[in-house]
């Protein structure tokens, strides 16, 4: 019995804090043998066509052209597809009004996989870039994700994602706080190997690389980047070429988003076992399982079990300090996340208990989204989240 705690114990600690705490010594290690990656400054840059799948966007698509035409690079190298398939406001008519601009457009929503398969028909440049209506680029995103692709062996550059936090002091604070752990995950496994999967708020593809994902994919983002990496090449994160993004409106809004990238997760394990051969992709396999796989399966279910656990060794072994000491540290971390789901309904604001809650609701939304695909409840047609 404490054998088995101690091995859940650690899968929970290395799945949030071990992975990061492995990697950072790994990369240091690697640093020391390795030269520093430089880019040739005579490197003539690719053409790119920057794609925006936009459904009803009709709030804030405006801002999105001006920024999309104002990026820095190349005019005679860039192209840029709008596409709205299904939109029902303005969204169409306001992109018209812009020629540089082709904008694409049919009634009938399908999702927006397809209407992105429908648009790289349409794209006849080297690199196809991708991003999200509601996110904002900075000038050099485009220059400094296609300076990657002078490594051939590079198949797919992903950004980085900054999500604006207001003095609100609301739960949705946790957002900003794991995005910049994220981030900084990813910037260690670019650098050790691969990111694994790139996010939908901007990442690129070489166009020679991509592959039609099946329709009803829910991460396509993550399907379309990983099958690249499955093909040998590597995935790049450029922090430097970023997306910013407001917070989610409200926590059930950030739930709402967790819950159907958590379906999308277990979509994407079941169909991405090609990945799961730690013979074919030795460094890749590690980064998978640690980055991902553990925490879309069993570490969820290995929170509450050990905490169950903890309390039945506690009663059993009277007098063991180690695991009264564990289990203390649960209830008072698990009583911190109460207090901010409590002072969250109730507009109090203390951040200082929004991390606590933030973690457990991106958990709870494991549990939620693996219900939610096995009962084959999650459409491929997302309900956008709203945002602050």
């Amino acid at each position: 019995m404490q054998i088995i705690f101690w091995i859940s114990l650690f899968i929970i600690v290395y799945t949030y804090v071990g992975y990061a705490v492995v990697l950072f010594f790994i990369i240091k290690i690697l640093r020391i043998f390795r030269k520093k990656k430089t880019f040739d400054p005579n490197y003539e840059l690719p053409s790119v066509t920057l794609i925006v799948a936009a459904y009803n966007e009709e709030y804030c698509i405006e801002e999105k052209i001006k920024n999309t035409i104002a990026l820095e690079y190349p005019a005679n190298k860039v192209n840029f597809i709008f596409i709205t398939d299904g939109s029902t406001d303005k969204t169409p008519e306001i992109i018209a009004r812009y020629p540089s601009i082709q904008l694409m457009h049919q009634s009938g929503r399908s999702g927006k996989i397809v209407a992105v398969h429908r648009a790289m028909q349409e794209v006849h440049t080297e690199v196809a870039v991708f991003t999200d209506a509601n996110t904002l680029l900075n000038k050099e995103a485009l220059i400094n994700i296609c300076r990657h692709y002078q490594d051939p062996n590079v198949g797919a550059v992903a950004g980085e994602k900054r999500v604006q936090i207001d003095d609100s002091g609301d739960a949705t604070a946790g957002e900003g706080f794991y995005w910049k752990y994220e981030s900084k995950l990813k910037a260690w496994d670019s650098e050790l190997f691969s990111v694994v999967g790139a996010a939908g708020e901007l990442f690129s593809v070489k166009t020679s690389l991509y592959i039609p994902v099946p329709e009803d994919t829910l991460l396509d983002d993550f399907m379309i980047s990983m099958l690249i990496a499955e093909k040998g090449y590597r995935i790049v994160y450029e922090p430097d070429a970023y997306a910013t993004e407001t917070a989610s409106a409200n926590t059930k809004e950030e739930l709402k988003r967790k819950v159907r990238i958590a379906a999308g997760g277990i979509q994407s394990f079941l169909r991405l076992t090609g990945l799961l051969n730690p013979l074919k992709y030795p460094v890749l396999f590690f980064q998978y399982l640690s980055h991902r796989i553990l925490r879309w399966t069993i570490t969820p279910f290995l929170m509450i079990f050990c905490f169950i656990l903890n309390f039945y060794i506690v009663l059993a072994m009277e007098g063991d300090w180690k695991y009264q000491l564990i289990l203390v540290v649960q209830v008072v971390f698990y009583g911190f996340a109460l207090l901010g789901w409590i002072m969250q309904s109730r507009s109090i604001k203390v951040k200082i208990f929004f991390i606590p809650y933030y973690f457990c609701m991106m958990n709870y939304a494991v549990f939620a989204g693996i219900k939610r695909y096995m009962s084959s409840s999650q459409s491929v047609l997302w309900e956008k989240a709203k945002r602050k």
